[in-house]
């Protein structure tokens, strides 16, 4: 991507914060850099911003929470806020604000397809947000998440828990086991890969790739949860 073309599609990414003057785009490309690239080439990586993104993020959710959902206990409230600052959802944010495109990463990582990567993108969202704060503020870091990530998401009572709770539950509830997991490690450190395989009496009842023990974990209990809707609840869904 050509530089001007790059510097376009950043300051798209900041009209949709509000800031529509022209900057200094600095502290905002920081936050594309991937460690990976910054190893190969010099340079600070977007570690940093990342770390205070990941502050911003669960302030600013934890305080639109607060005011949504006024009647709400404190475990609801985390179990909503899990739900909106996890590594999938923020993802899958940045895929839609297209971050893979925006991302500098190494010549290995980009081979591996880490523009497409989740915690890539996830950290890589944690870090734009991290340079809004900076460089322009709360309101506009705030004005981000919730317009663009945030208010987008389902955050209705059935859509708050994962695939792995949601298996627990309905096999505490119906079947009186708990799932058990088994993980087996592939592929290279560039590009680590895992399959988990998730048993309940010691019968499997799903398989699941990812690109970390929980994800694999998350995609396996995905797999068993549509294996027992099809097998047992053809109409509707499990434990929502």
């Amino acid at each position: 991507m050509s530089g001007e073309n790059y510097r376009r599609r950043l300051r798209a990414l900041l009209r949709l914060a509000g800031v529509r003057r022209g900057v200094d785009l600095h502290d905002v490309e920081q936050a594309f850099v991937h460690q990976s690239h910054a190893k190969e080439h010099g340079g600070k990586s977007n570690d940093r911003l990342e770390f205070l993104g990941d502050s911003v993020l669960g302030c600013i959710t934890a305080g639109w929470l607060f005011d949504r959902f006024p009647d709400e206990p404190e475990g609801q409230l985390t179990l909503r806020k899990a739900a909106i600052v996890n590594d999938p959802q923020l993802a899958q944010t940045a895929r839609r604000l297209n971050f893979g495109a925006l991302t500098q990463l190494g010549a290995g990582m980009r081979a591996a397809g880490g523009a497409d990567n989740t915690s890539v993108l996830a950290d890589a969202f944690e870090a734009f947000v991290g340079a809004l704060y900076v460089r322009f503020g709360l309101d506009k870091a705030a004005r981000f998440v919730i317009a663009e990530h945030v208010e987008r998401l389902d955050l209705s009572t059935g859509a708050l828990l994962d695939a792995k709770t949601r298996l627990q539950h309905y096999a505490q509830e119906h079947l009186a086991a708990t799932p058990v997991y088994r993980e087996a490690s592939r592929g290279t450190p560039q590009r680590p890969a895992f399959t988990s395989r998730v048993s309940v009496k010691g019968k499997v009842l799903g398989k699941g790739e990812g690109s970390s023990k929980k994800a694999a974990q998350q995609a396996a209990a995905a797999a068993a949860l549509h294996a027992i809707t099809a097998t047992h609840h053809p109409a509707g869904t499990v434990a929502q």
